[in-house]
C-alpha cells in the first residue's frame, strides 16, 4: 500500500498525534508498505528518531499561511521567498510566539482550512497537491479532522482514499470565539462526511464526536494509539523511594496544578514524609509563569526539594524518568481523546492513577493497571496515591498487568495491525 500522512507539527513542544503518526509510519514501512509523512504548518517535534526516508518540506508553513491570510500580496510571492519563510529555524521561532496570535485569528485560519477551496491558500494547496500527485498515494491519512477540508480536493485530484482521524479537536474549537466556533464545527461535520473512513483513538472520543455532531449513527472506527514496548520492564523493579511521575505539557489543562496540590496534601496531611514528585514534559515560554507559580507554592509548603522538574526531555531521559517511578498521573481537566502518556507509562510497567473521565476508564479497564479517581479533586488523587503506595503487593500486580497489556493492546505493532485491518478494505484487492 502507498500511504501519505498529513501531520500538523507544533514546532516547539512534543505532540502525541505527531509521535503516533511517526511510530505508525515506521511500523508500516517495516511491514513492507510505502509511506510519506508530510509535516503541516510547523516542523514535527519528537522525542524519538523521526521517520524520514527522504527530506520533505513543511507544507502550509505557518509563516506563509499567516501572511497569505492577512496580506493579499503574499498570495503571489515567488517560490524562493516562500522557501525562505519556510526554513525550520524561522518556523520554530514563530511557534515560540504563537501566543501572540489572537483566538479570532486562530478561528479565521481554522475555518479557512476547513473551507480550503474558498480560502486564500490556493498557492499552498497547489504545492501540496503537486507533491502528492508525483507520489500517487492510494490512501491519504489526515492526522486530525481539522484537515478534513482537503478531503474533496484530494479525492478529485488524486483519486485516492482519505482517512480522517479525530484527535482532540473539541478543545481547540470550543476555545474559538463566535462565529468561528459554530462555523468550524459545522464545516468539520460536513467535510468529514466526505472521507472514506473516520477513526478515533478511543470509544470515549468517538462517542463525544457523535454527540457534538448530533449524529448518533456516524460510523467512527476505534484505533488506540500505540507506543514502542520494551522487551522487559525498564529499570530493576520498583524504586526504593516512592515517586509519582507526570509527563505532559506543563499547563493547567493537563492537570499540573492539581498534581502539585495533591502532592502537598500527600506529604502534609497524609503523612508520606519520603514521597517525591517528578514533573516532566514539554514547557514552552508561555508555560514558564505557571511553573514558577507552582514551584513557589511547593517552596511555601517546604517541599521544593522533594519535586524535580524536567522540561523538554529527550527519549533517553524519558526512559530514565519512567524507571524511577512508583506511580504515574496526568490529571487532565478537559476531554482527553486518548493520552499517549498513559500507555507510555504502561509500557514501562508503571501503574496509573487517572481521572474517571475521558479515555482513562478504557485504558485502565483494559489493563487492570491502575485506579480511577474523581476528576478535578486533588485530595482524591492524593488518597489514591497514599493507598497504593502502602500496598506493595497490589502495585506489583499492576506492574505485571501494565507490561502485559501494553504488549497486547497498546504496542506500535497492535496499532499497525488495527490500522491495516481498517485501511486494507479501502484499497481494491487489499494490500496485506
Amino acid at each position: 500500500m502507498k500511504l501519505a500522512f498529513l501531520t500538523p507539527g507544533t514546532g516547539s513542544y512534543y505532540c502525541g498525534a505527531c509521535m503516533r503518526d511517526n511510530a505508525l509510519a515506521k511500523a508500516l514501512v517495516a511491514a513492507g508498505h510505502e509511506v510519506s509523512l508530510l509535516p503541516m504548518y510547523l516542523p514535527l517535534e519528537l522525542d524519538e528518531d523521526a521517520f524520514a526516508p527522504r527530506e520533505t518540506p513543511v507544507f502550509f508553513g505557518g509563516i506563509n499561511v499567516y501572511l497569505q491570510q492577512k496580506v493579499p500580496l503574499f498570495r503571489r510571492t515567488p517560490a524562493w521567498l516562500d522557501r525562505a519563510l519556510n526554513t525550520t529555524g524561522l518556523l520554530r521561532a514563530a511557534a515560540r510566539r504563537s501566543h501572540m496570535t489572537s483566538p479570532r485569528e486562530h478561528g479565521a485560519m481554522a475555518l479557512a482550512m476547513l473551507e480550503i477551496e474558498a480560502s486564500p491558500f490556493a498557492k499552498e494547496t497547489a504545492k501540496l497537491l503537486d507533491w502528492l500527485e508525483r507520489e500517487q498515494p492510494q490512501v491519504v491519512v489526515l492526522s486530525n479532522a481539522l484537515l478534513a477540508g482537503f478531503t474533496r480536493t484530494l479525492k478529485e485530484r488524486l483519486g485516492c482514499k482519505v482517512i480522517a482521524c479525530f484527535q482532540g479537536e473539541d478543545s481547540f474549537l470550543d476555545g474559538l470565539p463566535e462565529p468561528y466556533r459554530r462555523r468550524c464545527w459545522d464545516a468539520m461535520h460536513e467535510r468529514v462526511a466526505e472521507a472514506d473512513l473516520l477513526v478515533a483513538p478511543s470509544r470515549f472520543y468517538a462517542d463525544l464526536i457523535r454527540r457534538r455532531f448530533d449524529a448518533p449513527g456516524l460510523d467512527v472506527a476505534v484505533m488506540p494509539n500505540g507506543v514502542v514496548v520494551p522487551e522487559a520492564a525498564i529499570g530493576d523493579g520498583p524504586p526504593t523511594t516512592a515517586t509519582i511521575g507526570f509527563l505532559a505539557r506543563m499547563i493547567r489543562e493537563k492537570g499540573v496544578e492539581l498534581l502539585v496540590d495533591a502532592f502537598i496534601h500527600l506529604r502534609r496531611q497524609l503523612g508520606h514524609p519520603d514521597a517525591r514528585l517528578h514533573v516532566a514534559g514539554s514547557m514552552t515560554e508561555t508555560d514558564r509563569a505557571l511553573v514558577a507559580e507552582l514551584r513557589a507554592r511547593l517552596g511555601a509548603a517546604g517541599l521544593a526539594e522533594s519535586v524535580r522538574w524536567s522540561p523538554n526531555i529527550d527519549h533517553d531521559a524519558k526512559q530514565r524518568f519512567f524507571s524511577e517511578l512508583s506511580l504515574f498521573s496526568v490529571p487532565v481537566t478537559y476531554h482527553e481523546a486518548f493520552g499517549l502518556y498513559a500507555v507510555e507509562a504502561l509500557a514501562a510497567g508503571v501503574p496509573l492513577v487517572q481521572p474517571r473521565a475521558s479515555s482513562f476508564p478504557e485504558i485502565i479497564g483494559t489493563s487492570g493497571a491502575g485506579v480511577l479517581v474523581e476528576p478535578g479533586d486533588p485530595v482524591a488523587l492524593a488518597v489514591a496515591w497514599h493507598e497504593l503506595l502502602g500496598d506493595p503487593a497490589r502495585l506489583a500486580t499492576m506492574r505485571e498487568n501494565a507490561l502485559r497489556t501494553a504488549r497486547e493492546s497498546f504496542s506500535v505493532e497492535a496499532m499497525r495491525d488495527r490500522f491495516l485491518a481498517l485501511a486494507d478494505p479501502l484499497v481494491e484487492g487489499g494490500s496485506s
